[in-house]
């Protein structure tokens, strides 16, 4: 299903060209203008009708920081060519702790982009086909599983994919932009459907309440700039020059974006676009599907051209799912190099068939999937959430930026030209850190007790598994270091004790195998739970003269596992600095569907054994289904 296998050597040729590069590393800030002025206008539009024009400062404001945001990461681009991602930046520049907290961010705002994406790519689908309303959850775990499936196939192949979607939603946006243009200088008068409809306040807001309602108004627009940063943590999948290739396509990226933010916030206004939570809001019945902010301004742009709107929608709902590919590309980058620096698991530092981290892949579309179902895939819900964990991650990011630059400009003997460039780029860096830092105060001030706290508390848990898993990675590193000088393990004798039921076959080759080990002492011990058993042991090991001493071991409690662990710890203290060798028989069946009908006593005694101080434990399989007796 993931494709043929890719040689190691083949990595190189999974470099990205620029074409291709956007619509991977773009397509979530770049889809994030779908619905970044739709939340802007969900939250003024809780003041009434007289409080949207608040919507024009907001959208100002967040024009701004995405300006200086996309500047900045420029910089980190030049300055990190092997990726300066905000924690490689953070772990140079601001240490460990911080590193943490920005990879903690990360990784959830990850989570975030892939269910919140795939959600409102599901909106956009069930605004033009509204008999697909109710089916939303359905639907978001399909898509998620056919991006963590075309992800596993490898990331140039999947940008081929999401190429399509990704230009096809931008040509479509500037040729609305082009109809509306249009229309409105030929004398149309263009209104949205919902343009009548009553927005009725909440409540009165004044003061400061009407302060807070801006800030969050604007906080939840900033959501625009999600997946910016992903361009940075990318570079080493870029073509050469990696590092330009990459600030360029961050800059094409950027300039899409605030061009198209700016005129679909432009067209909401003109056409007096009112949106709200729940649909008797604007007085319409309960169960209706309310149509997006986008999806209004379309079909009053076009007009009656139905086909450019169906166009347009399908467009949309394709780079809004893709968008959460963004993630797809940076959460198994990111855990890979966690991995490696030993704060998670080893096993998402490991390349899959396609070379594609595929461990991570699979991480991150369970936990999206599990988050969908949690908030039945309500974007609502799922938006308040979101960019919290981007504006950590940018505060930081920018900040170890600013240290970086501080650390260039004191090398010795640095020519004028760099000298004058370093400090323009620190000053870029510090004013994306100030802004970045602010917002990001604005957006918890803002979201907090609407769902944000949910991110505030994950984010600690986070940073604190992965510090007691990098403990516990360097607790087994120090007690498996070999001291200096040390030679290999000589036990002071070897004894071995071979476990069996009966004197069947299974137990004849794990006699032979034990006795080949040439060992001090060798002994076969059985436990009696049963007399009858034993007594018919005792027979067949007098009858076939077998020369190895059985011991039998009283349980008169009908236990199988306590008295042989007591025996094997009896023999443990008998014999200090000598090495104690359990062989356990096992016969292996041919079908799946038959082993758990065997073997399970040896498997619990197994486990235990294998916890015990000084007990070595060696699995004899003798193979129902390979023929002759012999090759067994």
């Amino acid at each position: 299903m993931v494709g043929r296998p890719l040689d190691s050597a083949r990595l190189g040729e999974t470099l990205l060209p620029k074409r291709l590069a956007l619509p991977i590393f773009c397509s979530d800030p770049l889809s994030s203008v779908a619905y970044a002025t739709e939340e802007i206008l969900l939250v003024v539009g809780l003041g009434g009708v007289a409080l949207l024009s608040l919507t024009w400062y907001a959208a100002a404001a967040i024009v701004l920081v995405l300006v200086v945001v996309v500047a900045s990461y420029r910089q980190t681009c030049y300055a990190y060519p092997g990726g300066g991602g905000a924690y490689i930046v953070s772990a140079r520049n601001l240490g460990r702790n911080a590193a943490l907290t920005a990879a903690s961010a990360l990784l959830v705002d990850y989570v975030l982009t892939v269910a919140v994406s795939v959600v409102s790519g599901v909106a956009a689908i069930t605004s033009a086909i509204p008999s697909l309303g109710g089916h939303d959850v359905a639907l978001s775990v399909g898509f998620v599983a056919l991006l963590a499936l075309m992800n596993l196939r490898g990331v140039r192949e999947s940008g081929r994919v999401f190429a399509v979607p990704t230009y096809g939603f931008v040509f479509f946006v500037y040729l609305m932009f082009g109809c509306a243009a249009v229309r409105m200088a030929t004398g149309a008068t263009l209104r949205a459907e919902s343009a009548d409809l009553p927005l009725h306040a909440a409540s009165g807001y004044t003061g400061l309440a009407l302060v807070l309602l801006g800030m969050r108004a604007f906080a939840s627009g900033c959501t625009a700039l999600t997946g910016v940063e992903a361009i940075s943590n990318g570079v080493p999948a870029f073509r050469r020059p990696k590092s330009r290739n990459a600030a360029t396509t961050l800059l094409v990226m950027g300039i899409f974006s605030v061009t198209m933010f700016s005129g679909i916030t432009v067209l909401a206004m003109v056409y007096d676009v009112h949106v709200a939570a729940q649909p008797t809001d604007l007085g319409l019945p309960p169960d209706t599907a309310m149509p997006t902010a986008l999806a209004q301004i379309a079909r009053t742009s076009f007009g009656g051209a139905d086909t450019l709107f169906y166009l347009l929608q399908a467009f949309t709902a394709g780079v809004l799912i893709l968008a959460a590919n963004t993630a797809f590309n940076g959460f198994p980058m990111l855990a890979s190099i966690l991995a490696e620096d030993r704060y998670l698991p080893r096993q998402l530092r490991n390349r899959g068939d396609r070379l594609v981290f595929s461990n991570g892949i699979i991480l991150l579309a369970l936990a999206a999937i599990g988050l969908i179902i949690l908030f039945d895939a309500q974007l609502t819900r799922l938006i308040q959430l979101y960019i919290i964990g981007v504006f950590v991650s940018f505060t930081l990011s920018q900040t170890g930026m600013v240290r970086h630059w501080r650390s260039e400009l004191a090398t010795p003997g640095l020519p004028r030209r760099e000298r004058h460039r370093h400090r323009r780029s620190q000053a870029i860096n510090a004013c994306g850190a100030v802004l970045t830092g602010v917002v990001l105060v604005i957006v918890l001030l803002t979201k907090f007790v609407h769902g944000a706290w949910i991110v505030v508390i994950a984010m600690p848990l986070l940073f604190t598994g992965m510090r007691s898993v990098h403990r516990h990675y360097r607790r087994v590193e120090r007690e498996l270091a070999a001291a200096p000088g040390a030679r290999p393990w000589e036990p002071a004798g070897s004894h071995v004790m071979v476990l069996v039921n009966a004197l069947d076959a299974p137990a004849l080759k794990a006699l032979g195998y034990a006795r080949a080990m040439r060992p001090t002492t060798l002994d076969a011990l059985t436990v009696a739970v049963d007399p009858d058993e034993v007594r018919a042991l005792h027979a067949q090991w007098d009858a076939h003269g077998i020369d190895v001493p059985l011991q039998v071991l009283s349980s008169p409690y009908r236990d199988y596992t306590r008295p042989v662990l007591d025996h094997v710890q009896d023999v443990c203290r008998r014999h200090p600095g000598g090495a104690v060798t359990v062989v356990l028989p096992e016969h292996l069946v041919s079908r799946w569907w038959e082993q758990p009908l065997h073997n399970q006593s040896a498997l619990r005694l197994r486990a235990r054994l294998l916890f015990g101080p000084g007990v070595n434990v060696v699995n004899v399989p003798y193979r129902l289904s390979d023929g002759e007796p012999g090759d067994r």
